[in-house]
């Protein structure tokens, strides 16, 4: 659990934690189509060089990024395992046994991989430089529009905005709970498979009725203090577009674009 860091904000004064946040999520978004152009590995080289910019701009340590990822070792393994072996694309380069091993199988997984990992890159990068506050106002302005449509925007950019500041106090409880059972006897590394699957009932049940509680207490706060989604709201805390969020998207649009014409072209 230690090695799950989405959701966790890392304070920091870099140029990346002072763009606007409407820009970091639009960007978010723009970027996530692009990797699933058919660019072919130029476009992914394009967007990989643009993600290591930005991180080393947002002064993110790397091993931060890393333990993002570990969480997906084991999604990646399995597509893995399933491309090579039942993708019957493109012509035969290796046979494991009786099993062919495709050319197209390859080249598809190395996609699959290099996606994966971008996706992680990117969202790492905007939850640890974006605060919770300001990812709820960005939501919030970014989802205006659709208002006129009776789209309750509000009420969707605050439930997002909650669920994504939950998410290191509930890996913080995993974590308490966890150390409780072990220190009960409880193994959750060894055992028979029966055991273990008790061993995770025994974590699930009592984390479960932690978050229970938590939105409890956190719904009764919101209502001592007569919150109303649908009253007509001032903000303390404003937005500001600066000329470097200018710059900033420019640079984004011109590379989403750029990959967009390189999946016609290749």
């Amino acid at each position: 659990m230690n090695d799950i860091v989405f959701g966790q904000y890392l304070p920091g004064h870099s140029i990346i934690h002072r763009l606007d946040p409407r820009l970091k999520i639009a960007s978010l978004l723009l970027l996530l189509i692009a990797v699933f152009f058919d660019a072919g590995f130029i476009g992914y080289g394009l967007i990989g060089l643009f993600v290591l910019l930005a991180l080393l701009l947002s002064r993110i340590p790397f091993k931060r990024v890393l333990k993002s990822m570990k969480p997906m070792i084991f999604m990646v393994l399995f597509l893995t395992i399933f491309n090579l072996f039942f993708v019957r694309i493109g012509h035969v380069v290796y046979r494991l046994g009786p099993v062919p091993i495709y050319s197209g199988a390859i080249r598809q997984t190395e996609y699959i991989v290099v996606r994966l990992v971008l996706i992680i890159c990117l969202t790492t990068m905007l939850t640890s430089t974006t605060k919770p506050l300001d990812m709820t106002l960005g939501l919030e302005r970014l989802m205006k529009p659709l208002r006129k449509v009776g789209f309750p925007v509000h009420e969707v950019a605050m439930m997002i905005s909650i669920a994504l500041r939950f998410i290191p106090t509930l890996m913080e409880e995993t974590q308490r709970i966890m150390k409780a059972q072990a220190s009960r006897g409880v193994d959750f590394n060894e055992g028979t498979f029966k055991e273990k699957i008790a061993a995770i009932v025994s974590l699930i049940i009592p984390l479960f009725i932690s978050a229970f509680q938590r939105a409890e207490d956190l719904a009764n706060a919101m209502e001592s203090r007569n919150y109303n989604p649908s009253a007509k709201r001032t903000r303390f805390h404003q937005l500001h577009w600066r000329h470097y969020d200018t710059i900033a998207i420019t640079l984004v649009l011109c590379l989403f674009f750029g990959i967009w014409g390189l999946s016609f072209i290749l």
